[in-house]
C-alpha cells in the first residue's frame, strides 16, 4: 500500500477510535446519573467521589479548550517540543465538556435525594488546596513569572491526581458496604471500554506523527486511561466476585429497624388480631 495512502488510513482510524472512546465514556456517565434518578437515592455513591469528579473535569475542560482552540498555547508547546503540534483533538474537547455538564448533573442529584453522606474534611481540604495553588500560578502568569502552558499543565496535574484519588472513595465505601448496590457497574464497562481506546488512539497518534514525546507531552491522557482501567479492574472484580449480592444494604437496615418497631404494643383500643 501506497506510504500516503498508509497514513490517510491511518488519519481516519486515529478519528474514529477518537469518537468510538468520546462515546463510550460520555455515555458512561449516564447509568449512574440514571440508576440515582430511578432509586431516588443516592446510597452507596460516595460523595467524595463526586466533587473530585466535577472539579477534575473543570480542570480537564479548561486544559482541553485550552490546547485547542488557543494558538498562543499552541505556539508555547511547539517551542517546548522541537515545533511538533500537541495531540488534543475535538472529540477530546467535547468529551471533556460532556463529562463536566453530566459530573455536575450527578452532584447537584445528591442535594435533591435523600443521602447522609457530605463531602469529607480531607477532600475539601485537598480541593482548596490545589485550586489555591492554581489561583497562584494563574497571578504568576498575570506578572510575566511564568507562561499559560504552566498554568495549563498544573491544572492537568489536578485532573490526574483526582483522577485517581476520587476511586478510592468509592472502593471503599464498596467494601465497608460489602455490597456494590448504588454504583452502576455498566458506568465501569463503559469506562473501561473507553480507557483501552483513548490509550490506543494516543500511541496510534504518536506513531503517524512520529512524535513519541506526544505522549508524554499529553501525558494527562495517557495517565487518565491507565488509572481508569487499573479502578475499573477493581470494581469489576468487586461486582462480579467479591460483593455478588444484590440486596441493598441500607433496605436490610430499614427492615430491621421497622421490625424492632414491631415489637412495641399498638397505639389502639383495636383488638390485636385486627393487626394481622
Amino acid at each position: 500500500m501506497d506510504p500516503i495512502n498508509i497514513a490517510s488510513f491511518g488519519v481516519i482510524l486515529s478519528k474514529t477510535i477518537g469518537w468510538l472512546y468520546f462515546f463510550a465514556w460520555s455515555i458512561s456517565f449516564y447509568p449512574q446519573t440514571i440508576l440515582n434518578w430511578r432509586r431516588k437515592s443516592v446510597q452507596g455513591l460516595s460523595i467524595d467521589f463526586l466533587w473530585f469528579n466535577v472539579c477534575g473535569f473543570a480542570c480537564y475542560t479548561v486544559f482541553n479548550l485550552a490546547f485547542f482552540s488557543s494558538e498562543e498555547i499552541r505556539k508555547e508547546y511547539r517551542d517546548r517540543n522541537n515545533g511538533k503540534d500537541n495531540l488534543v483533538q475535538v472529540n477530546d474537547v467535547a468529551f471533556a465538556l460532556h463529562a463536566l455538564t453530566l459530573s455536575t448533573i450527578t452532584l447537584i442529584q445528591t442535594f435533591i435525594y435523600k443521602n447522609d453522606q457530605r463531602i469529607s474534611s480531607a477532600a475539601s481540604l485537598l480541593i482548596s488546596i490545589l485550586l489555591l495553588f492554581a489561583f497562584s500560578l494563574l497571578i504568576g502568569v498575570s506578572f510575566g513569572l511564568c507562561q499559560w502552558i504552566d498554568f495549563l499543565y498544573f491544572l492537568s496535574y489536578i485532573k490526574l491526581c483526582f483522577s485517581f484519588i476520587k476511586y478510592v472513595p468509592q472502593a471503599y465505601l464498596n467494601f465497608k458496604r460489602k455490597s456494590t448496590v448504588g454504583w452502576s457497574i455498566h458506568n465501569i464497562l463503559l469506562d473501561f471500554t473507553g480507557g483501552i481506546l483513548s490509550i490506543f488512539q494516543l500511541v496510534l497518534d504518536a506513531y503517524l506523527q512520529d512524535n513519541w514525546n506526544g505522549i508524554l507531552g499529553y501525558y494527562i491522557k495517557f495517565g487518565l486511561g491507565f488509572v481508569s482501567l487499573s479502578f475499573d479492574l477493581l470494581f469489576i472484580t468487586q461486582h462480579y466476585i467479591l460483593y455478588r449480592n444484590r440486596v441493598d444494604p441500607d433496605l436490610l437496615l430499614d427492615d430491621e429497624s421497622l421490625e424492632g418497631t414491631r415489637l412495641l404494643p399498638p397505639k389502639s383500643n383495636r383488638p390485636l388480631n385486627s393487626y394481622v
